[in-house]
């Protein structure tokens, strides 16, 4: 039963919860207008406490096709953040007007603390560096609808690994399912943290490699996630300056790649991705996008207990 349940982290749902959201966004995709009155009379609150445009608007989209209303901010300091309101006061408050929370925040684990004080599900949009679990079912329903499966699969890692809180959440989930090779690929200085490594991949006896080079490995893959180098994430100007364009997928890149290898990147790109290669049939990541929003349509529908 996931009604009331709170999402912060890819592992809180069993692989058969997992399946059963995404089971029923593939329905959702299908034939949309059937669950366009689901959430008449529901409110989600968005409170994004760092930039967004994509997730921000996926769930606003989910839970406006779903027949709901959507309230919040996407800039604190158009709140009482400004005033200096701490994120206890501020999730207390916002539960008295909504039934649910999705929340983005630029500190690892705040919507844990949220999930403390909320008294409506409370949905981790995104948080520092760390997970992104909302992300990760629009990319396994991705990966479901396009390969048929989640199991026997090696998947390529490409750019910011250390900051990348995509690649955390979707190795964690992939992880949990049969024969998965995952090939990481960045620079050193960005490769993936240690507890993922050694809490997930380690542990659990899952067959990784870490390289630096793109093009001796992506003939191998069926899947290739590439990410943004973060200027966000960075202290230094220079590091960023240095480590931005360490990998460009390129028509040439993609000539070595299978036929059937689809690329994944969950947006905004900057130029990571070359412009022609969105004209490959591989090129997946538009079609990502709006799993994305199908996804967030069933989670929403599961945690308000509405189907």
């Amino acid at each position: 039963m996931l009604k009331g349940r709170n999402l912060i982290d890819p592992m809180d749902f069993t692989l058969e919860e997992v399946e059963e959201i995404l089971n029923l966004a593939e329905n959702i995709s299908k034939k949309r207008e059937d669950y366009a009155h689901l959430c008449d009379g529901k409110i989600l609150a968005t409170l994004f406490y760092e930039p967004s445009t994509r997730t921000r608007l996926s769930f606003e989209s989910a839970m406006l096709r779903l027949g709901g209303k959507v309230l919040g901010f996407s800039e604190p300091n158009s709140s009482s953040v400004s005033k200096g309101e701490t994120l206890a006061d501020t999730v207390r408050v916002v539960s008295c007007y909504s039934d649910i929370i999705a929340m983005r925040h630029p500190k690892e684990g705040a919507p844990i603390v949220a999930a403390d004080y909320a008294s409506v599900p409370i949905i981790n949009a995104g948080d520092g560096g760390h997970q992104h679990p909302t992300q990760t079912l629009a990319d396994l329903l991705t990966i479901r609808s396009i390969k048929g499966k989640l199991s026997n699969l090696t998947i390529g890692f490409c750019g910011d690994l250390k900051f990348g809180r995509t690649v955390h959440s979707l190795i964690k989930a992939l992880s949990r399912y049969e024969n998965n090779k995952f090939i990481l690929i960045s620079p050193k200085e960005l490769q993936i943290p240690q507890y993922i490594k050694s809490e997930i991949l380690e542990k659990n006896n899952i067959e990784f490699t870490q390289v630096e080079n793109l093009e001796q490995v992506i003939n191998k893959l069926d899947i290739l996630y590439m990410t943004r180098i973060q200027k966000e994430r960075f202290n230094n100007e220079e590091d960023y300056l240095r480590l931005k364009d360490s990998y460009i997928l390129d028509k040439g890149k993609m000539d070595r790649a299978s036929k059937d290898m689809i690329v994944l990147h969950p947006l905004p790109r900057v130029n990571e991705i070359d412009y022609e290669v969105d004209k490959d049939e591989r090129a997946c990541y538009f079609k990502q996008a709006q799993y994305g929003m199908y996804a967030r349509m069933a989670l929403i529908s599961k945690l308000l207990g509405v189907i």
